[in-house]
C-alpha cells in the first residue's frame, strides 16, 4: 500500500497542516481503490461508518452554481472603500451632539440609564460614573436635511454634509477590540471566518486582472494602539487567494514582489511555467483546492511587478490634487497617501478597499490624542470623497467610515473640565457611508439624551454588512460557502436590508 511519507518529530506546524490538508476525501479513497479495488474500498468503508446510498442524500448547490448567479440583482455599487478607525472613536465628540449634558457635568450617570449593562472591567470599579459633556464645540453643515451637527474637529468632512449619510444607532455585542474587530470584519467574534472583503472578492471577482480584488492599506495613528491582526483581512475558509493583499509603506509596497539581482523577468517566466506544471501535476494526484490557489497567487504576483509601481507612483498626480488630500499625502503610510491610493484602486477596478487607521483608543487624555487623530484624517477622508465625485466614481464606489463600536458618555478616571477619557460602549455609536447607492445628505437613527441607548432605528453589524451586500447586487441570504458541514454566510443567521438609506 502506497503510504505518504512519514513525519519526523521536527517537522514545524504549519508543515504538519500542509500534510494533513493534502490528505483529501479524494486521496483517501484514491489510496483504497489502489489497494483493494475502488469498489470494494467504497463499499467496504460504507459499511464501516454506516454511509447511506448516494440517492439518499440531499443534494447541495456547488460553489460554481453559486457563484454563477452572482449578482443577483442589478449593483448599485461596483466596489467598497472601507475605512476602519480602530480602537473606537468618539460619538460624542464628533457626531452625536448632545448639548444638555452640559448642565450635568461631573453629575453621576443615572442608574435608570445604564440600567444594569455591561461595562468593562476598566471602569467596574468605579465609585462613580461621572458624566464627561465634550469640550468641542459642534458646527452645523448643510445637508439634505437641512443641517449636520459635527464637532469643530470635522470641518472638512463638514464641507461633505450633503454627500454621506450618518448612522448614530449603530450597536454590537463586542465589549472589547479583538472580538469587535473581529465582528465588524467577518461578522462573527469567532476568529478564523472569511472578512468581508474575501467574501467579496469570493462572490464578484475582479475587473482588474493585474491587481488583487482585495488590498489592505494600514496607517499608524497617535495615541494606544490595539493589536492589527492579519486574519482581518484572511479568508477563513475560502480559498487563500481571496485574502486581502496588504500593500506596505515603502519601497516594497509588497514583500518578495521584486525579482532578485540577476534575475530577468524572462528568467521568471520561466520559472512559474515549470512551478505551475509540477503544481498542476501534484493537484491531479491530490485534488487539494489549494495548489491551484497557489497557482493563481504566483500568476498574480508575476503580473503585479508591472502593476504594483505603476499604482504607487504619485508623481502622476496632479499638483491641485495632492494638496486637495493634505500636507501628509508625501509620506508614505500616512492616511492622506493610503486615501490617494485608494481612489487609484478604485479607478482600477479593485473590488474592495480596506484602510486602516490605528490609535483611537482613548480611555485617557481624549482631548489631545482626538485632536491629532482628527487632523490626520479629516481633509484626507474628505478629498477622497470629493476626488471620487469629480472622477465620476462615487455613485459606483460605496464608502464605509466606522470604528468596531463607541465609547461612554461617563469618563474613565479623572474627570477635569479640559481632560477625561471614555472607556468601550457596543450599545450605541456612530458611522458614516457615502455614495454607492446609499442616500446622501441624511441622518439615520437616534440616541437618548446621553447617547448611552439607542431610541430609534437601531443598526446591528449583520444590518450593515447585508445593506453594504444589497448595495453590491448581493442577497446575503444567498452568498454562502460550505465547510466543516454547514453553509456559512457573511451574516449568519441575521441581518436585514436597512431599506431606508437605500437611495
Amino acid at each position: 500500500m502506497k503510504r505518504p511519507p512519514p513525519l519526523s518529530s521536527a517537522v514545524p506546524a504549519d508543515a504538519l497542516e500542509e500534510y494533513l490538508t493534502n490528505l483529501t476525501r479524494r486521496r483517501f479513497f484514491g489510496t483504497l481503490a489502489g489497494t483493494f479495488g475502488a469498489g470494494m474500498g467504497s463499499l467496504a468503508l460504507a459499511q464501516l461508518v454506516g454511509a447511506r446510498p448516494a440517492a439518499a442524500v440531499p443534494s447541495n448547490p456547488t460553489p460554481q452554481e453559486i457563484l454563477s448567479n452572482l449578482p443577483h440583482f442589478a449593483p448599485k455599487a461596483k466596489r467598497v472603500i472601507y475605512m476602519h478607525m480602530e480602537g473606537a472613536p468618539s460619538q460624542l465628540d464628533l457626531f452625536d451632539h448632545k448639548p444638555g449634558l452640559t448642565d450635568r457635568y461631573n453629575a453621576d450617570l443615572p442608574d435608570t440609564i445604564r440600567n444594569g449593562q455591561r461595562i468593562t472591567g476598566m471602569t467596574s470599579g468605579q465609585a462613580r460614573f461621572p458624566v464627561a459633556p465634550t469640550i468641542f464645540r459642534f458646527d452645523r453643515h448643510e445637508n439634505n436635511e437641512g443641517g449636520l451637527m459635527l464637532s469643530e474637529l470635522l470641518p472638512h468632512t463638514g464641507s461633505i454634509a450633503k454627500e454621506i449619510c450618518v448612522i448614530r444607532s449603530m450597536h454590537t455585542q463586542a465589549i472589547n477590540h479583538e472580538p469587535g474587530i473581529t465582528f465588524f470584519q467577518t461578522g462573527t467574534e469567532q476568529p478564523g471566518r472569511p472578512s468581508f472583503g474575501s467574501w467579496m472578492s469570493y462572490g464578484l471577482g475582479s475587473a482588474n486582472s493585474n491587481l488583487p480584488s482585495f488590498v489592505v492599506l494600514i496607517t499608524q495613528g497617535i495615541g494606544n494602539m490595539q493589536a492589527l491582526s492579519a486574519r482581518f483581512w484572511g479568508s477563513g475558509f475560502l480559498p487563500s487567494e481571496h485574502q486581502g493583499c496588504r500593500l506596505r509603506a515603502g519601497k516594497d509596497s509588497v514583500l518578495y514582489l521584486r525579482d532578485p539581482d540577476g534575475v530577468s523577468r524572462d528568467d521568471r517566466r520561466r520559472m512559474l511555467d515549470l512551478v505551475g506544471q509540477l503544481n498542476e501535476e501534484e493537484f491531479q494526484t491530490t485534488l487539494d483546492p489549494e495548489i491551484r490557489a497557489r497557482i493563481a497567487q504566483f500568476e498574480m504576483a508575476y503580473r503585479m511587478q508591472m502593476s504594483v509601481p505603476e499604482l504607487t507612483d504619485l508623481s502622476q498626480e496632479k499638483p491641485q490634487t495632492l494638496e486637495m488630500y493634505g500636507p501628509d499625502v508625501r509620506t508614505a503610510g500616512s492616511f492622506a497617501a493610503n486615501c490617494l491610493l485608494a481612489r487609484r484602486l478604485a479607478e482600477r477596478g479593485v473590488r474592495f478597499i480596506q484602510l486602516y487607521m490605528r490609535g483611537w483608543d482613548q480611555h485617557g487624555n481624549l482631548p489631545s490624542e482626538l485632536r491629532a487623530q482628527c487632523g490626520a484624517v479629516d481633509q484626507p477622508q474628505a478629498a477622497l470623497v470629493k476626488d471620487l465625485k469629480r472622477l465620476g466614481l462615487l455613485d459606483e464606489t460605496l464608502v464605509l467610515w466606522a470604528g468596531e463600536f463607541g465609547r461612554t458618555v461617563y469618563s474613565q478616571g479623572q474627570l477635569t473640565r479640559e481632560n477625561y477619557g471614555r472607556d468601550h460602549h457596543p450599545r450605541c455609536f456612530s458611522i458614516w457611508m457615502a455614495g454607492g447607492g446609499v442616500k446622501p445628505g441624511i441622518s439615520y437613527g437616534k440616541t437618548d439624551d446621553f447617547s448611552y441607548n439607542i431610541v430609534e432605528n437601531p443598526v446591528e453589524v449583520h444590518d450593515l454588512h447585508a445593506t453594504m451586500m444589497h448595495l453590491m447586487g448581493v442577497d446575503h441570504h444567498k452568498l454562502t460557502y460550505r465547510a466543516q458541514g454547514r453553509d456559512f454566510r457573511l451574516t449568519d443567521v441575521k441581518g436585514s436590508v436597512i431599506r431606508s438609506i437605500v437611495a
